[in-house]
């Protein structure tokens, strides 16, 4: 008889949002798995959206927190809580197929050096588009900027097939993300400082450190709303995407490395800041302000853990600056990135070459 699949838990951190429960909801506690725990981790909402998930799906456990502990906190205090070999990260804007948890599984099972597997992440009004957050994989470019392969900034490509070899990268999307129990014990859960944005970046950086690979299967896909908890040019997903990105690349980069990549990335910030200016939104260009303030305050948390060199850290896989090739010399897709400019975890490469474990694991 073939081996029963492991457990896994799926975790959704909501706050004051019923109406995407109501619509999301129900595809998730569809899913085609024999052992499946979906978990609740509901951030003091005051909407009823408690009563309804007890009410309408009694097979869902329910973390209730205190207050709006976002999304990193909010996670974290719900994941002691879950009982499976494996956790999903789950946004409360996913639907998912019936099938989507089993190709993920499947893979993590086959592959014991692989500790973060995301599906394929479609738009859920424009199924043949990728979405923002996380599309088939992310990677981040020499100062911290993250793209992924089907977005480039603001740029969206349509879903022909193009991606879908299962192969490594360097992040996997918070939006949609499977976790190995094992992994989180050894490097840590989500950095709470973060709050909200950049924070599955950071973990992802952390495992790749630790010896672990990060993959994408796109034999699984979803379909994401995006931009439920903070907008497109909202100036509080300005200031974390910011804040949180400058204090990722202070805690993995050694201070050689830091210095040169922060004075490069400053420049491009304020280019960045300017440009805000120029089109008139201003309080987009404070909250850039206002993100380099707070880094600086925050920064001073991770001194003890900064790697002393380039031996000691997993350095950004892609060499270019990307807002470079996309705004200067019109990169539109992924694929138009130059591929010698990858390098080390996450690299382009064959779809078989990710069944060499590590030497960290063997």
């Amino acid at each position: 008889m073939p081996a029963a699949l492991p457990r896994v838990s799926v975790v959704i951190v909501t706050w004051n949002a019923l109406p995407l429960l109501k619509r999301f909801l129900p595809s998730v506690v569809a899913t085609d798995y024999p052992d499946l725990e979906v978990i609740l981790a509901d951030n003091a909402s005051r909407d009823g959206s408690v009563a309804f998930v007890k009410e309408r799906f009694p097979s869902v456990k329910v973390v209730r927190h205190p207050a709006n502990w976002r999304f990193c906190r909010g996670n974290n205090a719900a994941l002691p809580h879950a009982t499976g070999r494996y956790v999903v990260l789950l946004n409360n804007d996913v639907e998912v197929p019936p099938g989507w948890l089993r190709p993920l599984v499947h893979l993590v099972e086959e592959r014991p050096d692989v500790a973060a597997v995301q599906p394929k992440l479609l738009q859920t009004d424009a199924p043949g588009h990728f979405e923002y957050a996380g599309a088939a994989g992310g990677f981040i470019d020499r100062v911290g900027y993250p793209f992924t392969r089907g977005r480039l900034f603001d740029s969206l490509e349509a879903d022909r097939g193009q991606y879908d070899d299962a192969r490594d990268i360097f992040w996997g999307t918070g939006a949609a993300v499977l976790l190995r129990r094992r992994a989180l014990n050894q490097v840590g859960l989500l950095d709470e400082t973060f709050e909200m944005h950049m924070e599955e970046i950071d973990l992802c950086w952390r495992l790749w450190r630790a010896g672990w690979r990060v993959r994408v299967e796109p034999a699984s896909q979803v379909y994401h709303l995006g931009g439920s908890s903070l907008p497109q040019g909202s100036p509080r997903k300005t200031y974390y995407n910011f804040r949180n990105s400058l204090l990722m690349l202070y805690k993995h980069l050694p201070p050689r490395r830091w210095r040169r990549t922060f004075a490069l990335r400053a420049g491009l910030d304020a280019t960045a800041a300017a440009r805000m200016v120029a089109q008139r939104r201003l309080s987009e260009a404070r909250a850039v302000v206002h993100a380099y303030r707070d880094f600086c305050c925050l920064k001073g948390r991770y001194a003890g853990e900064r790697p002393a060199s380039d031996a000691d850290t997993v350095l950004p896989p892609y060499r270019r600056l990307v807002a470079a090739d996309h705004f200067l010399c019109g990169r539109e897709r992924f694929s138009e990135l130059p591929e010698s400019r990858f390098r080390g975890p996450g690299r382009r490469q064959t779809a078989d070459s990710g069944r060499r474990v590590s030497a960290r694991k063997r």
